[in-house]
């Protein structure tokens, strides 16, 4: 169990690959290499010997093999060749994911119409601060989830699967979903209806908004054949900050956690199921889709 969880996450097989190809490489820079030479002066003197011995006594030597001498004895091993080679490759992709940005792909409709399945998007990942890689903890604090961002978190029920979802609530905020609309504080989303969604996997209509969410527009979709209310919501921690009924919830936010939803309202597992996200869950801010291989079109920024 312990190594297929080691297999799944990427971010500590590359600390492990970076800090073993740097101890290699760092070994050689100042400890095998300096080695290497001091064999090959050692042989080179003793070769000199013996030819100035010989050439005394008239014998002619190979003039090349001085040379293959010294190329044998400096030459790299392979094993530290290779690690040379590829240590700066990895120390650079390690240092780009961790701290600059990591590339994720859409795996299901839950964020339509905003992300399609197979967007290939990039996450910001010093957004809301710098944090150490595998551990995920904050040493630097730089800012913030806003509400309407679009953010990268480790599932609080699973911490090995990354989600993605919409930001609703900041700390201390009371979230309230009645009837499919969102009121955050006592001020109500506003809503414009626009052109009803075709999904392109399922063929199925859906009903699509422009939500204005305290000033933060993007689109949402919703089904008129869902319920308004939450179906089978999990027992989960800070259960007692929610209160669910016929027409919805209210939940209050608690400190040190964001509740998350997805664009599409009724095809979403998200904070309504399986409660907050905390802080020390969060991976960064998805801004930009760099890559979708079934239609390139989707390339670009969003909302």
């Amino acid at each position: 169990m312990m190594f297929q969880s080691l297999l799944t996450n990427f971010a500590l097989i590359l600390l492990i690959l970076t800090v073993v190809t740097g101890v290699i490489w760092t070994l050689d820079l100042f400890v095998l290499s300096k080695k290497r030479r001091e064999a090959a002066e050692k042989a080179l003197a003793e070769y000199d010997q013996r030819e100035a011995k010989l050439a005394a006594d008239g014998v002619r030597m190979d003039t090349n093999k001085r040379e293959e001498i010294a190329s044998s004895l400096l030459r790299q091993p392979v094993w530290i060749e290779y690690s040379g080679s590829f240590f700066p490759v990895i120390l650079l992709v390690f240092v780009l994911r961790s701290f600059l940005f990591e590339p994720f792909k859409i795996p299901s409709g839950s964020m339509l119409p905003t992300l399609f399945v197979g967007d290939l998007i990039l996450v910001n990942k010093f957004t809301y601060g710098i944090r150490l890689p595998v551990i995920n903890k904050k040493v630097i604090e730089i800012g913030q989830p806003q509400r309407g961002d679009v953010m990268v978190f480790k599932y609080p029920m699973d911490p090995q699967v990354d989600y993605i979802k919409r930001v609703v609530g900041v700390p201390g905020d009371k979230v309230e979903y009645k009837n499919k609309r969102l009121t955050i504080n006592g001020k109500l989303a506003s809503y414009e209806p626009l052109q009803d969604f075709l999904g392109d996997n399922n063929l199925e209509y859906s009903r699509q908004f422009r939500e204005n969410l305290l000033g933060v527009q993007h689109h949402i979709l919703n089904n008129d054949d869902s319920p308004v209310w939450v179906e089978k919501p999990m027992k989960f921690p800070g259960r007692e900050n929610c209160v669910y009924d016929n027409e919805g919830f209210t939940c209050t936010v608690p400190q040190g956690q964001y509740f998350m939803m997805g664009d599409n309202r009724d095809r979403s597992a998200d904070s309504r199921y399986w409660g907050f996200v905390p802080d020390e869950n969060i991976v960064g801010k998805a801004f930009f889709i760099w890559m979708n291989l079934g239609n390139i079109r989707r390339i670009g920024s969003f909302q």
